[in-house]
């Protein structure tokens, strides 16, 4: 197979750890018999510098005609109180828009090897293994009216969250696909109790519940599974969520995966004849500028979403579990950076990446 992939390394951290990523994906492509084309773009801070935008209009066409794209974090502090368009994060709004990716799927596995790197405890944590699905193009990150108006005591600052049925839907079927080739569990997090739009979302996952029947499926609100990802976490298999939840209670489950360095994440689109998903590839961690450049950041998270990203653009089973077992592989090792050794001798960045491609078997 020709694998055609676009990556944008983004800012701080985020070059470090794709090059790291690339390492993994050219070992992968050698060691299994694959062609790669790599081709790389700008987006985020490092786009701002040298183009003016965050997201070019020469990234968007690279992404449009890669199979898919594999990211780093994009954030710079000297844009922290510019206007919104000239923001970094306004490039990702912007590619998963031109990609149409509307399911950000964030795996949360606890590795035997880091269960003493988690502050809960070890009995909490073990066996931890599950999938959170982030509805990714609505709820009140995009709904409108929103912004600030007025001055004085009457100042007031809108969002709105709106959902349609069809968006509702199309995340719904994707979470029930996942879970039927899991553990058959899928938990759908609302806050119907109090909001219209979960009242909606509750509606139409019982509505497609019938069609996944050997799927269980419970709805939980989201105070109470904010809470029940620290106090029994392995009884989530696949969770389903709005947007701004599925924000929240994704980076929650760093605390399960010991570091939010080892979370990587993958945003879906719609399948494309061959099966395969459209696919947007990036670690769940931010450009964290305060190490950059010192080559001590952790790159399983960008490594972790090269094996998302063979599994769902590509189809590559085989090659994805090499990549996850490779990983494993080096955390019961101990070769780990800072943030997985807080005492000892920590790995770099790249003795990391080294590790992980030369256990690729």
């Amino acid at each position: 197979m020709q694998l055609n992939v676009l990556i944008l390394p983004g800012d701080g951290i985020g070059v470090e750890v794709t090059r790291e990523a690339v390492r993994v994906l050219e070992k992968v492509c050698s060691t299994f018999g694959h062609t790669l084309k790599l081709t790389e773009g700008l987006l985020g801070g490092i786009a701002i510098h040298k183009t003016g935008t965050p997201f070019p209009d020469e990234t968007a066409k690279l992404a449009v005609e890669a199979d898919a794209t594999l990211m780093g974090a994009v954030g710079l502090p000297e844009f922290d109180n510019a206007p919104p368009e000239k923001r970094p994060e306004k490039g990702l709004l912007g590619i998963r828009k031109v990609l149409g990716v509307y399911a950000n799927l964030r795996p949360v596995k606890a590795y035997p090897a880091l269960i003493e790197s988690s502050p809960l405890k070890n009995h909490l944590v073990e066996g931890t293994d599950m999938i959170i699905v982030r509805e990714l193009n609505g709820g009140i990150y995009y709904g409108t009216p929103r912004g600030i108006e007025g001055s004085g005591d009457t100042e007031r600052g809108t969002n709105t969250m709106t959902y349609t049925r069809a968006e509702i839907a199309r995340i719904t079927r994707m979470a029930f696909g996942l879970a039927r080739n899991r553990r058959k569990k899928l938990a759908s997090v609302d806050k119907s109790n109090v909001l219209e739009t979960s009242q909606l979302w509750r509606k139409v996952v019982n509505e497609i519940a019938p069609e996944f029947p050997d799927v269980e499926l419970e709805h939980i609100l989201v105070d109470n599974a904010a809470m029940q990802l620290v106090l029994n976490p392995k009884r989530f298999d696949v969770l389903v969520m709005e947007n701004m939840f599925g924000d929240i209670l994704s980076d929650e489950g760093a605390v399960l995966a010991g570091s939010i360095g080892m979370l990587p994440s993958a945003s879906i689109g719609d399948q494309r004849p061959s099966g395969a998903w459209v696919g947007l590839y990036e670690p769940v961690h931010g450009s964290a500028p305060d190490i950059a450049g010192q080559n001590k950041a952790n790159p399983l998270g960008a490594i972790g979403s090269v094996a998302a990203m063979l599994e769902y653009s590509f189809g590559l089973m085989k090659e994805a579990a090499a990549v996850n077992a490779a990983i494993e592989s080096v955390l019961n090792s101990g070769r780990t950076t800072a943030d997985l050794k807080p005492e000892g001798a920590p790995a770099t960045t790249t003795e990391v990446g080294e590790a992980v491609a030369n256990a690729i078997q």
